[in-house]
């Protein structure tokens, strides 16, 4: 639980709605990846939005990888990173 705080909580929020749009019933887990779970490419783009609209950040072009875009809890600790570098 160490990586998930509240924007963490506010990752879930915003990965859940995106897979209720996409009408994924499948739950998806913190370490799931999220291609496995049923997001394409574009899913992946609209998230990269959706993320920097909810954390009103924007993610550095050498951050748009799949490696931090894996799963719910890549994305938490990028947005963290993100987050705390710019505070």
């Amino acid at each position: 639980m160490d990586d998930i705080n509240i924007s963490g909580e506010r990752v879930i929020a915003v990965v859940q709605r995106l897979i209720s749009e996409r009408s994924i019933t499948r739950p998806v887990s913190l370490d799931d990846t999220l291609t496995e779970a049923g997001l394409t490419s574009l899913d992946a783009v609209r998230l990269v939005l959706l993320v920097e609209d909810e954390f009103n950040i924007e993610i550095p072009i050498g951050e748009l990888t799949l490696v931090n875009f894996r799963s719910i809890s890549t994305i938490s600790r990028l947005v963290n990173r993100l987050v705390n570098q710019s505070g």
